[in-house]
């Protein structure tokens, strides 16, 4: 019996396929491939039928489990409510189009930042864990007692939209102001640095910026990690985690980010209350993916089943 998990992104999917049978330490067979461009669902659909039965070749064991992770928003029917990289998926049931060329699995779907966060979890080994991802937007997620909170029957954890500045700070995608995402993702940031210079900014310009000490990117990303600092103070006092992992793209090319997430942390917190370690994320463009896996053997879930195979 062998177990799927499928990493769903905007722009490409990954998937990892877990064989029964296979020797201790073996490596998982892997696949990523881009989504179709015209971004219809029968087009898209067919690619990931495509991709899973390539990764099956040779045929073997039927499987019986997938993890999905996804970042579309979902009802609680399990339908996609909405997604701005692939419109055309609103409504769309996932788990009814999967079963259409895997009937014999089993389907869990979780939010990536979720599952991120729980393979971050299991990568730090320990049971409570808040997880970051800093790129683009902020996700992530809160592991406790080596389950995702709230749980997938309750819907994700959204640490980007932790408020941190409802009076002035800057709107955010989701319609309210002063989320942290919308103060230290990266879009937040390129866009400050814009604001400050009259000018465009691409990344590369403030990371070398930063790097140099100038006082606009100074001024930029240390306004970011304070906001980060401060969501992670928040969920901190709210579960008491042993880690904090910061990740994603943006945090991870910019030297220096985690350990000033971590000191404005220190200054924040209170003498008495929680201390994580506030570490760098471990996986990188793997975390979700990883999760992904977790979720097909039932790791993570509230009521894991036990592992047959």
């Amino acid at each position: 019996m062998s177990r799927l998990g499928i990493d769903i992104g905007g722009t490409k999917v990954a998937l990892r396929l877990e064989r029964s049978g296979a020797a201790v330490g073996a490596t998982p067979l892997r696949e990523t491939f881009p989504w179709p461009a015209e971004g219809d669902v029968a087009a898209d659909m067919r690619a990931l039928a495509s991709a899973v039965d390539g990764l099956r070749r040779p045929p073997g064991d039927p499987v019986t489990s997938v993890g999905v992770a996804l970042p579309a928003a979902l009802d609680t029917h399990g339908r996609v409510r909405g997604w701005p990289n692939r419109p055309s998926w609103a409504g769309l049931d996932i788990r009814r189009q999967l079963a259409a060329f895997l009937p014999a699995a089993r389907v869990r779907i979780a939010d990536d930042g979720d599952l991120a966060a729980l393979a971050e979890a299991r990568a730090a080994g320990c049971r409570d864990l808040v997880h970051f991802g800093v790129g683009t937007g902020i996700g992530g997620g809160v592991v406790l007692d080596g389950a995702m909170r709230p749980g997938t029957a309750r819907g994700s954890c959204e640490v980007g939209h932790v408020i941190v500045d409802h009076r002035t700070g800057a709107p955010c995608d989701c319609g309210r102001r002063g989320c942290v995402q919308s103060l230290s993702s990266g879009r937040a940031a390129l866009r400050r640095s814009a604001e400050l210079l009259g000018e465009r900014v691409g990344f590369a310009r403030l990371r070398d910026a930063w790097t140099a000490r100038e006082d606009w990117a100074v001024e930029v990303v240390t306004t970011g990690a304070s906001a980060l600092a401060a969501a992670a103070t928040s969920l901190a006092e709210l579960t008491h985690p042993d880690v904090v992992t910061v990740g994603g793209g943006f945090a991870a090319a910019l030297p220096g980010y985690v350990e000033e997430v971590s000191a404005r942390f220190g200054a924040l917190r209170r003498p008495s209350g929680p201390a994580p370690e506030i570490r760098p994320a471990a996986l990188g463009a793997l975390s979700s993916l990883d999760g992904a896996a977790l979720l097909a053997r039932g790791v993570g879930v509230d009521e894991p089943e036990p592992d047959r195979t």
